[in-house]
């Protein structure tokens, strides 16, 4: 079951991207966010690099961005050259790029200085947003995505998606799309495509034409460094590049979004109009829908598994690394059959948080040991097959002798972080604590290994005073009662003022204490 989430907040539009009732996309739009990928802008070569082959150029970012030689594009001085068209033509009737004679293509070995040069105006695309201490990354190879089709100005290709695996299929897309390709314009066919008719591609050839002229127009006005076409907001860009894949239902507290999120599946997919929900409740989405429990438990330094093991993620300057821990309540009869069920586990997990905190670069993750080869074999298989749903670009290196695997992953937006630690009111401040959110949860879990897997007849717990007043709040409602009702066990809870507000202490029949 997939669900999309869009809610606002003070600072832009929150999404998310749930399976299955689980959170795995998260994603932010900031209201003052000017750099997103897709973005056009017209800027001007602030100075050229010759070490680097790359130019410098003014987009309106603090930083300036980067554009290198080989993301010109083979295109570019046709793209120069419409550009210097528009440009100079008459005001409100920019010059048709049907119109614009086109020029070879340049050699990819030449050099930046033979096609750039400091205060040229050039249109480029963001592919990259800002990261840190870095600008956007650039390219002068232009694409315009559509729900179906992707065009290229000057581009001579027409391409199908290799997704598309029936050969059939594909040979009729290709003709269609050549048949359909309007003039100076290269045009990739995506897999959303399959089995659409000619009525279909010809309107959304028809959309991203009419998306260009209007750029055209921006473009012949505007004063470099300027933004003169913006990506779709990120719902309705999620909703074109996953729309293939269907929501079951997709909620949002947003009216704009609302509105632009029905319009397009009107165009688009008008039968998932019914699974579009407007959200009218005081309570803010994600709580309502219990979302920000899950980012909490999701985004700390201890990523834990419903089995009681638990990753351990750490970010250095270099990579991620991160650690897969077994627990103590993995009961299988082998080792070598508990370090494989820990890892098959782990690897769905760690699928999950590459793409909701949006890691990039190089990740080593070091899995729990695996002694025979076609463990390894069946492991390397199913990790591979959990990250197919990864839509970033990825590499996954085969798990080494000591346990190792090794991933890259493209990433051209920053690393969300989200902060999983509040000040802590046992020490006034001083330090800080987990989530408070997520005690009660873990207390439950271990009540229930306890009882079932300890088979304990008599259990005490020790906590704070205001985490045993959570406890016990409402009584036919609260936690210990749903204990009784689940165990057949009563479990008593006291109050002990000296400890902190996260410490809990466990006791069996011969008021013993339970170490986890």
């Amino acid at each position: 079951m997939n669900e999309l989430v869009v809610t606002k907040n003070e600072d832009g539009l929150r999404i998310g991207i749930l399976q299955d009732k689980k959170i795995v996309e998260l994603h932010h739009e900031k209201l003052s966010e000017g750099f997103s990928v897709g973005d056009l802008f017209l800027g001007k070569v602030r100075k050229v690099v010759t070490g680097l082959n790359a130019a410098f150029v003014d987009v309106g970012h603090p930083r300036d961005a980067f554009l290198h030689y080989l993301d010109l594009g083979p295109q570019v001085k046709s793209l120069l050259r419409f550009v210097r068209a528009v440009r100079q033509g008459r005001q409100g009737n920019p010059v048709p790029i049907e119109k614009i004679k086109t020029v070879p293509d340049i050699n990819k070995h030449g050099k930046m200085t033979e096609v750039l040069k400091p205060g040229q105006e050039v249109l480029v695309q963001v592919v990259k947003e800002p990261i840190s201490t870095k600008g956007p990354r650039l390219s002068s190879e232009i694409s315009i995505p559509g729900q179906y089709v992707v065009l290229v100005p000057f581009s001579r290709a027409v391409s199908v998606s290799k997704k598309i695996r029936s050969a059939e299929e594909r040979r009729r897309l290709k003709v269609l799309a050549e048949s359909l390709c309007p003039n100076n314009f290269g045009m990739i066919v995506r897999t959303a495509a399959e089995g659409r008719d000619a009525a279909s591609l010809s309107h959304d050839i028809s959309t991203i034409v009419s998306k260009w002229n209007e750029m055209a127009r921006s473009l012949q006005r505007a004063r470099p460094p300027a933004k003169v076409l913006s990506e779709d907001n990120r719902a309705t860009s999620i909703l074109r590049d996953m729309l293939s894949q269907g929501f079951d239902s997709i909620h949002t507290d947003d009216p704009q979004s609302h509105v632009e999120i029905e319009e397009y599946l009107k165009s688009y997919q008008p039968d998932m109009l019914k699974g579009l929900k407007f959200h009218k409740s005081k309570t803010p989405l994600f709580h309502a829908m219990g979302l920000e429990k899950q980012i909490k438990a999701s985004f700390g330094k201890v990523a834990s598994m419903s089995n009681g093991a638990y990753l351990v993620i750490e970010h250095t300057e270099a990579m991620h690394v991160i650690d897969v821990n077994s627990g103590s309540k993995n009961l299988d009869k082998t080792l070598e059959e508990t370090a494989l069920k820990v890892n098959m586990e782990a690897a769905e997990e760690i699928a999950r948080q590459l793409r909701l905190r949006d890691m990039g670069g190089i990740i080593v993750v070091d899995f729990i040991d695996l002694k025979r080869p076609d463990n390894r074999r069946i492991f390397n298989d199913y990790f591979r097959k959990v990250m197919k749903a990864d839509r970033a670009k990825h590499s996954i290196l085969p798990m080494s002798k000591f346990g190792l695997v090794q991933i890259t992953r493209q990433r051209v937006r920053p690393q969300i972080n989200i902060q999983t630690s509040e000040v802590c009111p046992s020490c006034n401040g001083t330090g800080k604590i987990q989530a408070s959110i997520l005690i009660a949860d873990e207390i439950s879990n271990n009540v229930d290994f306890l009882i079932r897997q300890n088979k304990e007849k008599k259990l005490t717990i020790r906590v704070n005073p205001f985490v045993a007043s959570y406890l016990k709040q409402g009584f036919m409602r609260s936690l210990q009662f749903q204990w009784f009702h689940t165990y057949w066990l009563w479990v008593r809870v006291e109050s002990d003022a000296a400890l902190p507000f996260t410490k809990v202490k466990y006791y069996n029949s011969n008021n013993e204490e339970i170490k986890f």
